[in-house]
């Protein structure tokens, strides 16, 4: 047993500040409590007991060309097959991909990160490096998988639908990399087999304003009309949307991933965080490309805070953001199937204990972890058991 003690806990969906103690046996909350106190005793005295992180969208094949390609479009460093991720990729050694992702899974796990949902090019066996990179790492990556059989103006549908079948025995669901690469008919593919089998269908779009202008001029919707008639779980970026693009992706069942960091580094916009929170969606956050950002989630909150508080002249409570990471996973009605797959916990009773304790370095405890954190402040990260580093 262990009593995690005299901490202030972010309890529940709301975050709620409460000063308990957590008392954890056999990877699980037993009770939450002032009065309990027993087992090893982990002092929390002015630390914060926060909800782990969940890294709603990464390519950690891209750990292998840090900083590459600054200056390039995006189209010039990302777009598959011969963005110069992709070419890296192919051309790379194989133990050379999987130290690079290790050493990012261990970035991601010190600064507080213990769940992340990768776009994992190369195929089956691009899902196979990262499997046997992430053994032995106390990290939750959800693989979401793609094959180059999926691209093209008239693929064989017979061998896409043999390819999903193939990557969804190994993988957690489909990614292909957006609408400007697939057809409508391979996008029917993806969402029907990954529902078939309950994984997680995802996808970029309305990433950038060229993208959805493309989109309106070969198929007269919008990239996020595509995304939500095609009945993908997960819509990743969502930085450009026009018209009503934001209503229908309330309507639907759709997950919206945004990466703000990501998308002011490739010179695209900033999402239209303002709007998705209008529309009662509770986003998810990603750190999104290895090359260009530090899988550092705390970055990228402190830089939501600030970027969307300057672009809409208004205030925006600090807990908001930090449930982008923590909490809105856990919550109705677009995140719920995600979830089925991703196992991410609220810190309440019964559940796996899935949390970090902080060192508080203000009376506020949102601001502090959002603003003030760095890696010395994070004394223990626990994902079902106590981490050692």
């Amino acid at each position: 047993m262990i009593t995690i003690a005299n901490g202030t806990i972010l309890k529940g969906l709301e975050l709620t500040p409460s000063k308990e103690n957590i008392l954890i046996d056999d990877g699980k909350i037993i009770e939450i409590s002032p009065e309990i106190n027993e087992g090893k005793i982990i002092d929390a005295t002015d630390c914060i007991v926060s909800p782990s992180f969940l890294n709603a969208h990464t390519h950690i094949g891209d750990s292998i060309i840090k900083d590459e390609g600054d200056g390039l479009s995006l189209s010039e460093i990302v777009k598959p097959p011969k963005g110069i991720k992709h070419q890296a990729l192919e051309n790379t050694d194989k133990e050379i991909i999987i130290n690079s992702m290790k050493s990012s899974m261990y970035d991601m796990l010190e600064s507080g990160t213990t769940h992340f949902i990768d776009y994992r090019e190369g195929g089956i066996k691009g899902v196979k490096l990262l499997k046997e990179a992430s053994q032995n790492i106390p990290i939750n990556p959800i693989i979401l998988a793609r094959d180059n059989s999926f691209y093209g103006e008239n693929p064989d549908l017979n061998k896409v639908k043999i390819a999903i079948r193939k990557l969804l025995k190994y993988a957690d669901g489909i990614a292909p990399s957006g609408f400007g690469e697939i057809t409508q008919e391979v996008a029917d593919l993806i969402v029907e087999e990954c529902d078939k089998k309950e994984k997680i269908s995802s996808i970029h779009a309305a990433e950038s304003s060229n993208a959805q202008k493309k989109s309106i001029a070969k198929r007269n919707k919008s990239e996020v009309e595509l995304t939500v008639e095609s009945g993908f779980n997960q819509i990743v970026h969502v930085t450009n949307p026009i018209n009503n693009d934001i209503e229908k992706l309330k309507d639907a069942s759709t997950n919206v991933t945004i990466c703000p960091r990501a998308n002011a580094t490739f010179a695209v916009g900033i999402p239209p965080i303002k709007k998705i929170l209008k529309t009662g969606l509770k986003p998810l956050i990603g750190t999104d490309n290895l090359m260009v950002n530090a899988p550092n989630i705390f970055r990228e909150l402190e830089f939501t805070l600030k970027i969307m508080r300057a672009q809409n002249k208004h205030y925006v409570p600090p807990k908001t953001i930090l449930k982008f990471a923590t909490t809105n996973i856990c919550s109705e009605p677009n995140n719920i199937i995600l979830n089925k797959t991703i196992h991410k916990s609220l810190i309440i009773e019964e559940n796996e204990p899935q949390f970090m304790i902080v060192k508080k370095n203000s009376n506020n405890d949102y601001l502090s972890l959002i603003n003030r954190t760095e890696l010395k402040d994070i004394k223990y990260i626990f994902n079902k058991n106590l981490i050692k580093f």
